[in-house]
């Protein structure tokens, strides 16, 4: 188990320099910090010279500190009419700033007023992980990942243009500069690279050029007599589509998010639904809810679903017609042990009050307006949205080529690209990539190896308002309750492993009433199950419980966004834009780990490895 994130507080030098007792150095030069950021990093990298006439420029920094660098580079980018249509800004901050203490510390900025207001609203919570910010329309977009520089670069995956290394000097944060953390970045870079520091330290300069980059000396700012600048002969390179056309095939929420995902980088898209509406399978449910997962162990699904609900309340906001309310959600524990369990792992995790905080039962209530039996963990952003409209409003963004009322049931490789056929061999639509987002039926048009996944029957309860205590919040308990959204609460859901029945079950509404007895002590005892109205839908899991999102082994070109469960709404956004990235060649929106834990690849590679140890007892 990691260390909690411990963020950054305000302080300054009797000078007025911006300062950190943690490192017990500045955070800039005392002459000025965006003329050191302007001077050091964009003139170190003979920026914005470098950028003009691409179509992409990313670039890399090892400590975000205030975020000068950042605003100084970003006013650099508007001011330039040459500049390149989309800058990439990645950035790594073990001690961040809330954005109060921003606004405070960049008050003293003030030629970056406008931005630092910009960046300040789109600023995430202080929670571990990665954080993807799309600021100035999309256009500019920041990734910033909270973490220790040495544990952070390994969960980087992208190919940087010019790097800013940027931290407190070598004598104060020696772990920043060491030979270790020097030699991770060769592999973050583009042929070509360059970098740019504030300091000329011999063991800098000896580091820098034993990872393989050409070091010279260029004169310092202000009062520093020199820096250091170089270039990396060798390095990696984002692939960028000759063709950015693509099919993708269902139109629930996760197809929709993948169309908006790759319209927004200027993606061609025809989107192929089997029913004649989109969000007509599981994203046609009258609400559904949104939370992230806490677990003592902060495991992968738990990083996942807290960057995914996070990027989710940003993406959502950008939005417009989607029908949600971040009315809050309560986790409740079932027994006392899990009751421990919460309590024990919010404690570890040290997560702030904003993004989740146990509460006693007579908090709870307060929060959810009505009696309950038990607290729990509170999401104060959590809530419930209606997948419809989220499906309709980014297919409106997306502004697709749609082909509905047409079943996709081939995919026949032509020439370099892929050819989606119907039931009777006409030809739907030609793309040289194909992304497969209709749940439990894209591995019969894509069989991916080792992957065995399951479909899930899941019916939910409709209940009149009038029928429920006025909750105002999304309560869970071993089950699902949503309060009134348009005079229709909602409870449930079953999970019917394998149960291929489509029809409204009286069994399945008194199985939901029994939940909903659990999670909300005073729903009317009188109800009769067999006089209630539900919705029936059919969810793919996969074993792990995981998304399976990326590159189809052995289909060049196909990919998967799809076995979502009943997670959809959480993980449909961050997902159509790692999948998007991905196509692309852009910086991933999440770390490594988390993209490896997605892939299809992974469970070819789990079998390999149980294979490779044999039988138990071989060894």
């Amino acid at each position: 188990m990691r260390e909690p994130l411990l963020p950054a507080t305000p302080a300054f030098t009797a000078e007025g320099t911006p300062y950190s007792p943690a490192f017990d150095d500045i955070y800039h030069s005392s002459e000025g910090g965006a003329a050191q950021a302007r001077h050091v990093f964009l003139g170190g990298n003979d920026l914005p010279a470098r950028w003009r006439g691409r179509e992409r420029f990313t670039i890399l920094e090892t400590g975000f500190g205030l975020g000068l660098n950042f605003l100084a580079t970003w006013h650099a980018w508007k001011e330039d009419p040459q500049r390149p249509a989309k800058l990439h800004y990645v950035s790594i901050e073990k001690h961040p700033f809330a954005a109060a203490d921003l606004a405070q510390l960049h008050a003293h900025y003030p030629e970056f007023g406008a931005l630092s207001e910009q960046l300040r609203a789109a600023w995430p919570l202080l929670v571990p992980g990665m954080h993807r910010l799309e600021l100035d329309g999309g256009s500019v977009v920041l990734t910033v990942l909270f973490d220790d520089v040495e544990r952070a670069l390994p969960e980087l995956r992208l190919a940087a243009d010019a790097l800013f290394l940027d931290g407190f000097s070598p004598a104060k944060n020696p772990d920043m500069w060491s030979s270790r953390t020097m030699k991770g970045l060769p592999k973050l870079a583009a042929a070509g690279a360059t970098f740019a520091t504030y300091t000329a330290a011999s063991s800098v300069r000896d580091a820098v050029a034993a990872a393989g980059f050409a070091v010279e000396k260029r004169a310092g700012f202000a009062k520093k007599r020199d820096m250091l600048c170089g270039r990396l002969a060798h390095g990696g390179a984002a692939p960028v589509p000759a063709v950015r056309r693509a099919i993708v095939i269902g139109a629930g929420v996760a197809g929709s998010a993948v169309c908006e995902r790759l319209a927004a980088r200027g993606w061609e898209v025809a989107l192929i639904e089997r029913h004649d509406e989109p969000a007509a399978e599981a994203s046609g449910n009258h609400a559904g809810a949104f939370h992230p997962l806490v677990t003592r162990d902060d495991s992968h699904i738990a990083r996942l679903s807290r960057a995914s609900f996070l990027y989710a309340l940003r993406h959502w906001e950008t939005l417009t017609g989607v029908a949600w309310a971040r009315c809050g959600v309560l986790q409740m524990p079932r027994t006392d042990e899990e009751d421990a369990s919460q309590q024990a792992a919010l404690t570890s995790l040290g997560f702030p009050p904003g993004y989740a905080q146990y509460v006693s039962g007579a908090q709870a209530s307060r929060m959810a307006g009505t009696q309950l039996a038990a607290g729990g963990i509170w999401f104060p952003e959590g809530g419930w949205v209606r997948p419809a409209s989220l499906v309709r409003a980014l297919l409106a963004k997306a502004n697709v080529s749609e082909y509905f009322g047409v079943e996709a049931c081939a995919l026949e490789q032509a020439g370099s690209g892929w050819v989606v056929r119907d039931a009777g061999g006409k030809a739907i639509a030609e793309a040289p990539f194909v992304v497969l987002a209709n749940a439990r039926d894209a591995t019969r048009l894509a069989p991916v190896a080792n992957l065995e996944l399951r479909s899930v029957r899941g019916q939910v309860t409709y209940l009149p308002a009038t029928k429920v205590p006025a909750a105002r919040s999304v309560l869970l308990r071993g089950g699902l309750f949503i309060p009134p959204v348009d005079g229709l609460a909602m409870a449930g859901a079953t999970f019917d492993i394998d149960d291929e029945d489509a029809q409204v079950r009286t069994d399945s509404h008194a199985g939901n009433l029994d939940r909903l007895a659990r999670i909300l002590p005073g729903a009317d005892p009188g109800i009769d199950p067999a006089k209630l109205d539900g919705r029936v839908a059919f969810r793919a899991v996969a074993p792990d419980r995981m998304p399976v999102v990326g590159a189809i082994p052995g289909l060049p070109g196909v990919h998967g966004a799809f076995a979502y469960a009943s997670r959809g709404i959480l993980w449909c956004s961050l997902m159509a834009e790692l999948l998007a990235s991905r196509l692309e060649g852009d910086p991933l929106p999440i770390e490594a780990r988390l993209a490896d834990a997605v892939a299809p690849e992974r469970f070819r590679l789990r079998a390999g490895r149980r294979s490779s140890r044999g039988p138990r007892g071989a060894r």
